[in-house]
Parts: structure tokens; C-alpha cells; sequence
């Protein structure tokens, strides 16, 4: 035990440094991967661009949605025809929650996790088949704005297909409250 602990001690001061690779705002990390840390590193302008670029489809899961800019935009996209599901957590009733607003737009789709225990938690989406949006960052401006988070915006159609066959087990559940069916 005492020699593993030294040979580890040994690694992490002989290793060299990891060296700054510019603003992580600016530059994707690898492959389509761009990494972005608030407060201030414009959450909502990458948000708006995402949706505003979308032209097939948006499936987004939200713990919170509260954002009225990001739910007009949503709204937008549905309304110029873009196939727009919600999957939110079942706590987003009763608090005249904004995207109430959006719910019976055409090409639009919401559900909600039934009441319980566990709640629904991500704050991820994909667009297109092609970006996935994902992070600890809630859709609301206090967690885009305020908020020490992240947000990865990844352009991967695999990353994409990974969150929208999770997506799909959660859109099926039997317990899901259906709101805005058109």
C-alpha cells in the first residue's frame, strides 16, 4: 500500500503540466466539441443559435424551462416547421410555466414526467440529428446568466443518436402527462 501511494504521489509531480489551449469559448476542444463556462461566456446567444439554425427537429429535455426567449425561440422554430418535443420534469405545472405559451403550436409536442420522487434532471437537446446540446445549465436565465455551469455543444450525429434513444425510453414512459397534442 505504502509503495502504491508513493508511486502515485511520484506520477502526479513528475508529470509535466497540461499547457492552456486559448479560451475554451472560442475553440472546439476535439472533434466538434466546443466547452463553454458560466457566468458570462453567453449561454443564451449559444442556445439561440442552435435553435434558430434548427430545420427538422428539436428534442429537448429540460428539469427547468424558463427562459422566455428560449421558449419564444422554441416556439419559432415549431411555427416555421420544425418538429419541436418537450420533455420536461412534471414539477413545471402549476407555476404558469412559460412554455405553456408554446404547447399547442403546430409541430409541437410536450410531456411531462409524472410527479414523484426522482425527478427528470437534464438540460440537454439535439438538433437535426447532428448537435447535441448538454451541461449542467438549466433553460432559465438565472442558470444561463447567474450561475456557475457548463455547456457542451458537441456536433456529432452519434452524440446526437446517444441523447435521442434516451430520449425516446423517456418520451415512451406510460405515466407521461401529454400537453398541446395537435
Amino acid at each position: 500500500m505504502r509503495r502504491t501511494f508513493f508511486a502515485a504521489l511520484a506520477f502526479l509531480l513528475l508529470a509535466p503540466e497540461p499547457q492552456a489551449a486559448g479560451p475554451l469559448s472560442q475553440e472546439p476542444l476535439y472533434a466538434g466539441v466546443r466547452v463553454y463556462y458560466g457566468p458570462g461566456d453567453g449561454f443564451e446567444t449559444v442556445d439561440a443559435r442552435l435553435i434558430n439554425g434548427a430545420r427538422h427537429s428539436i428534442d429537448m429535455a429540460a428539469y427547468l424551462l424558463t427562459d422566455r426567449a428560449l421558449v419564444t425561440a422554441l416556439g419559432r422554430a415549431a411555427m416555421r416547421g420544425v418538429k419541436v418535443r418537450l420533455y420536461l420534469d412534471g414539477e413545471e405545472t402549476g407555476r404558469s410555466a412559460p412554455f405553456e405559451q408554446i404547447a399547442d403550436a403546430p409541430n409541437m409536442e410536450v410531456r411531462l414526467k409524472a410527479r414523484g420522487r426522482d425527478l427528470m434532471h437534464l438540460k440537454s437537446y439535439q438538433v437535426d440529428g447532428r448537435t447535441l446540446r448538454t451541461g449542467s445549465t438549466n433553460f432559465s436565465v438565472s442558470g444561463e446568466v447567474y450561475q456557475d455551469n457548463d455547456l457542451i455543444v458537441i456536433d456529432s450525429p452519434q452524440a446526437a443518436a446517444r441523447f435521442r434513444a434516451a430520449f425516446e425510453r423517456l418520451w415512451a414512459r406510460p405515466d407521461n402527462q401529454r400537453i398541446g397534442l395537435r
